[in-house]
């Protein structure tokens, strides 16, 4: 797993992780959606897909299946990708602290964090005009202290390798990003 390299998107809501995320994937790089492994189990038990049936759900498995769960699922698709050949993922949603260093200590060598950060008024001006999942600034606040509390996802934006502020154009984020991958030659 040497030449192997995985970039963990991490950020707060709003903060432009999607847009990130969908730019490395049109160039060709696999993505691994921590959030999709919470869907993935809410269908399985045929729990409806809401954003308040999701919350409860996420932090839910964390507690009954240990705060574990959903990284060692993404664990297995990351071998899986690797499996069949796969040299470069990218990781979209890294929610918490403790993922962050089940993950670091399975790929020490291959894992790299970018983080996303933005002014807190944009991210919630982001958040409020998404055509999926938005929120006002009440709920986007009350996601903000629940991924914070709850989550630990502070953590894994905290100790990131590298930093991407999303205040501008995305054109300016696109640029940076190509920085990163050209840096960490990914």
């Amino acid at each position: 797993m040497d030449n192997v390299k995985i970039l963990a998107i991490v950020g707060m809501s709003g903060s432009g992780k999607s847009v990130v995320v969908d730019c490395l994937t049109d160039k060709g790089y696999p993505k691994v959606y921590f959030g999709g492994m919470i869907l993935k189990e809410m269908e399985k038990r045929g729990i409806e897909i809401t954003a308040e049936n999701e919350k409860s759900f996420r932090e839910m498995i964390r507690e009954t299946e240990g705060k574990d769960w959903v990284v060692n699922q993404v664990i297995k698709e990351i071998k899986d990708l690797i499996a069949a050949g796969q040299k470069r993922i990218v990781l979209d949603g890294v929610y918490s602290w403790t993922e962050y260093k089940i993950l670091k200590k399975e790929f020490p060598k291959s894992l790299i964090f970018a983080a996303l950060v933005a002014d807190k008024s944009i991210r919630y001006d982001r958040v409020a005009k998404r055509p999926i999942r938005a929120f006002n600034a009440t709920e986007i606040r009350e996601r903000d202290r629940s991924e914070i509390e709850n989550l630990e996802k502070g953590g894994p934006i905290a100790a990131a390798d590298y930093y991407i502020l999303n205040n501008s154009t995305v054109e300016d984020i696109y640029t940076r990003v190509d920085e990163i991958l050209k840096e960490v030659e990914f």
